[in-house]
């Protein structure tokens, strides 16, 4: 077996992305092996055609909005819903958000100053600073 890729077509709900998929592959068969590494890579792939399909907030876009509102992942997980983990996997594609934390995104990306909103009926530890910035964490730089 020998290092190398091949295409690979993924396919969800009738569309289709066709990827290099790294592998080990054997010249002789169509045997082949995927390192922990290689399955990531096209479960990243097709996430992002379910995010595509799905209409739903594509890695790069989920951590600008994030970072273009100040928040950390942790603070992202605890005033939009889910954790700092969940913003982790769904920033490096190994997860789609979920639609209620996608929609909210996409409208604080519209009108960032509903952000001061959220803070204010939110957990105690989420603060907005005079900018309408969210602060940090409690007890956090």
């Amino acid at each position: 077996m020998q290092r190398g890729t091949r295409p690979v077509t993924l396919s969800y709900k009738g569309a289709s992305l066709t990827i290099d998929m790294p592998g080990w592959y054997c010249d002789q068969s169509d045997a082949s092996a995927f390192s922990d590494q290689d399955l990531k890579f096209s479960n990243r792939a097709l996430n992002r055609l379910k995010a595509s399909v799905e209409g739903l907030l594509e890695p790069a876009e989920i951590r600008r909005i994030r970072k273009r509102l100040r928040m950390s992942q942790e603070q992202a997980g605890e005033l939009i819903g889910g954790s700092a983990n969940t913003f982790n996997k769904c920033e490096a594609g190994d997860m789609l958000p979920m639609r209620a934390v996608n929609n909210v995104l996409i409208l604080l990306d519209y009108n960032p100053s509903m952000l001061a909103l959220l803070t204010q009926r939110g957990p105690r530890s989420a603060r907005v600073s005079q900018n309408g910035l969210i602060a940090p964490l409690a007890g956090r730089p």
